[in-house]
């Protein structure tokens, strides 16, 4: 055997070999936002593709429909009622009125999955962010995406063609809105090349993910035998 091989420790706890990477963690929530238009969706998909760990948190919303969308895949559509009687149970980690409809992230699969080591995507404007953040103090990473251009982000959204002129113009009303909160996030990215903002984002998601306190769970018990390990 080569003098630099490596055979890593003893789990002390599961009494077998395991790698550095396979150590258990608490997942964490990732948090992205933006203007309308500045490509936090196709940001969020390029991410949740190329990451098996992450899941997509299904928002709750009273919004009927739009073509081509899945309940339980792209949102879980409630009517007003239920949406309520969510809230007052305390079943969501964020709410909110955007456009004369409710949207929210429900509570209990988001738990379940931080316990599992698995981290979560959230795509929310910035009043969803504050209010995850107060829920789950210490599991979140924010991240806000700006657009390159105001002229640019109109462009985008009247390339959609999804939306009347008036609607634009809501939305961009939104937008400055949403802008004045950049400073509230951990990490600020500018969507100005697609490529190279993606790989932005997954680099930060690699870091955060490595962080000590989120490797303590496993990290004791990998210590613990590499302090036992024969020298």
């Amino acid at each position: 055997m080569s003098n630099n091989s490596f055979t890593p420790p003893m789990n002390p706890v599961l009494g077998s070999v395991e790698p550095y990477d396979t150590l258990p963690r608490r997942g964490l929530l990732f948090i992205l936002s933006s203007p309308s238009g500045a490509g936090k969706t196709t940001l969020s998909r390029q991410l949740l593709a190329a990451d098996d760990c992450l899941n997509l948190s299904v928002s709750a919303t009273t919004r009927p429909p739009r073509a081509g969308e899945q309940d339980g895949v792209d949102y879980h559509f409630v009517t007003p009622d239920a949406f309520g009687a969510m809230v007052d149970m305390g079943q969501m980690l964020e709410h909110a009125k955007v456009f004369d409809n409710l949207y929210g992230s429900p509570r209990a699969p988001v738990e379940a999955a931080l316990a599992a080591g698995r981290d979560v995507l959230f795509d929310v404007d910035w009043q969803g962010a504050q209010q995850i953040k107060l829920a789950m103090q210490g599991d979140v990473v924010s991240v806000f995406i700006l657009p390159p251009s105001i002229s640019a982000l109109e462009t985008r959204l009247k390339a959609r063609a999804q939306d009347d002129d008036a609607t634009v113009a809501r939305r961009m009303d939104k937008a400055m809105d949403e802008i004045s909160h950049w400073r509230e996030y951990d990490y600020v990215l500018v969507n100005d090349d697609l490529e190279k903002c993606g790989t932005q984002l997954a680099a930060i998601l690699t870091a955060e993910r490595l962080r000590l306190h989120r490797r303590n769970p496993g990290l004791d018990g990998f210590v613990a035998a590499l302090e036992r390990s024969p020298a």
